[in-house]
């Protein structure tokens, strides 16, 4: 039995999986509950990883909040988080102008994303304090669904839209991410 577990442990011992799309994608819902369900899940959309910051042309995808301030990671964060591949199933969620400067770093990467009616919703739910929670906020979301989720998509190696019940978003997550099986030898 203990032999299984570390041979499941070493086929996770992977590249982490980044779930990806814009605001009111799913993207902190579901990494915390890939946490609850104890897996490795980091949300790199904090102050721990993640800030305002200058952005050039050559770090910066879409258009940015301001002509030279964005959403950027803290790459130092960052690389020592991709650094540590030990500990099973790895999952990182985020969206940043800089995030293409780490996507050799990830085994894939998922886009999240729903239709626009469901984005409305969920960003009419949040309060004040939240990303999204003011008007000229959603604007933006919905710019940024024209304008940066088409880039995103074509980076993704597959997309999951996130406008169904949970349970059903994490199993076709979890499914997706699943490292591939050794073939069997007799």
């Amino acid at each position: 039995m203990a032999k299984e577990r570390e041979a499941e442990a070493e086929r996770w011992r992977t590249k982490p999986v980044l779930l990806t799309g814009i605001s009111a994608t799913g993207k902190s819902t579901l990494i915390a509950e890939l946490a609850a369900r104890g897996y490795r899940a980091v949300d790199l959309d904090t102050d721990a990883y993640s800030c305002w910051g200058e952005v050039t042309d050559d770090t910066a995808a879409g258009t940015p909040v301001e002509p030279d301030r964005d959403w950027v990671w803290r790459e130092d964060a960052v690389e020592r988080l991709l650094a540590d591949a030990t500990g099973g199933p790895q999952f990182v969620s985020g969206c940043a102008a800089n995030m293409g400067r780490f996507r050799d770093r990830f085994s894939q990467m998922i886009l999240l994303s729903a239709p626009e009616r469901v984005l409305l919703q969920r960003l009419e739910a949040r309060t004040g304090s939240e990303y999204g929670g003011g008007a000229d906020q959603r604007r933006r979301v919905l710019e940024l669904r024209l304008s940066v989720e088409p880039i995103l998509r074509l980076a993704a190696d597959r997309e999951i839209s996130t406008d169904r019940p949970l349970d059903q978003t994490i199993a076709l997550v979890l499914a997706s991410s699943e490292p591939e099986r050794p073939a069997a030898t007799c």
